[in-house]
C-alpha cells in the first residue's frame, strides 16, 4: 500500500470519527428535547399560559404566576448584574495596565467557578436571614451568577475592537473615557449584548439558589420582600410530586424554559453575525 492510499484511508477514519462524535453529542440534546415535547404536548393551551398554579387534587391550572414571578426576578437580577458586570469588563479591557486588573481578572474567574448552590448559600446568609425568604434575595444570588459571565464577554468583546479605532478617536481629541464609552463601546455594543442575554439564559433555569434563597411559592407575585413563583422551581417540586396534574405542569415548565434558552441562544447568533 502506497502513502497516497494510507493518507485517503486516515482521512476517511478521522472523517468518521468525526461525525460518530458529533453524533453522540447530539444524542442527549435531542432526547431531551424528544420527551419533553412528548410529556409537556397535553398540557399545552391557553390555560397553561394565563392560569395559576393549582392547588392539590384541583385539574387544570397553569403556569402564569411562576412566567410572572420568574420574569420579575431575572428582570431585578439584570438590573444589579449587568450593569456591575459591564463596569467591570470596562476596566479589564480598557485599563488593564492596572495593577488591580489581574487581581480582578482572578476573582472573577473563581466567582464563574463556584457553584450556583454555593452562591445560594451566602446570599441566603447576606439577605435572607436578614429580611426573610424574597425576590430581592433571590436575584442578589442569580445577580452574583451573571457577573462574571457579563464581565468577561465584555471584556472579549472590547477587545475585538482595533485599536486604530481607539487611536482615530483620541487623534481628535476625544477623551479617553468618552472614547469608551461612545466608540468603543458602540462598536461592540452587539457582542455585549449578546454576552448580556447568554448570561440571562444561563440564570432563566437555575433552581438551587433561588430554592435556598426565596423558597417554593405557587401564588400570584405580592412584593420583591415576598417570595414569588418561578418556572425553575415548578419543575423540581412539581416533577417530584405524586399528583399527575403537578407533574404535567412540570413538564410544560421545562418545555417553556427550553423554549426561552433557545429562543435566547438564537437571537445571540443572529447578534453575532456583525461582529469584529
Amino acid at each position: 500500500m502506497d502513502r497516497y492510499k494510507l493518507r485517503v484511508i486516515k482521512d476517511r477514519l478521522m472523517k468518521v470519527l468525526v461525525y460518530l462524535a458529533l453524533f453522540l453529542a447530539l444524542v442527549p440534546l435531542f432526547s431531551i428535547l424528544f420527551e419533553v415535547f412528548r410529556r409537556s404536548f397535553s398540557v399545552i393551551s391557553l390555560d397553561f399560559f394565563i392560569r395559576p398554579t393549582p392547588t392539590v387534587g384541583e385539574v387544570g391550572g397553569g403556569i402564569a404566576n411562576a412566567i410572572q414571578g420568574t420574569l420579575i426576578t431575572v428582570g431585578l437580577a439584570s438590573l444589579i448584574g449587568v450593569p456591575i458586570g459591564l463596569m467591570s469588563g470596562i476596566f479589564l479591557s480598557e485599563y488593564s495596565e492596572s495593577k488591580l486588573s489581574a487581581a480582578v481578572r482572578f476573582f472573577h474567574d473563581v466567582l464563574n467557578g463556584i457553584p450556583s448552590i454555593v452562591i445560594g448559600i451566602f446570599a441566603y446568609a447576606m439577605i435572607t436571614l436578614s429580611i426573610g425568604f424574597s425576590v430581592i434575595a433571590a436575584a442578589f444570588a442569580l445577580a452574583i451568577i451573571m457577573i462574571p459571565i457579563v464581565t468577561r464577554t465584555t471584556e472579549e468583546a472590547l477587545k475585538l475592537v482595533p485599536i486604530s479605532v481607539r487611536e482615530a478617536a483620541i487623534a481628535l481629541g476625544i477623551p479617553r473615557w468618552k472614547t469608551t464609552l461612545t466608540v468603543v463601546l458602540g462598536s461592540a455594543k452587539k457582542a455585549i449584548v449578546t454576552g448580556v442575554l447568554l448570561s440571562i439564559a444561563r440564570i432563566s433555569g437555575e433552581s438551587a439558589p433561588v430554592l435556598v434563597t426565596m423558597g417554593f411559592w405557587r401564588w400570584w407575585f405580592s412584593g420583591l420582600n415576598r417570595p414569588a413563583a418561578n418556572l425553575a422551581l415548578n419543575v423540581f417540586v412539581f416533577g417530584t410530586s405524586p399528583f399527575e396534574n403537578w407533574v404535567a405542569l412540570a413538564w410544560g415548565s421545562a418545555l417553556l424554559l427550553l423554549m426561552i434558552v433557545l429562543g435566547i441562544s438564537v437571537l445571540a447568533r443572529i447578534l453575532t453575525r456583525g461582529r469584529y
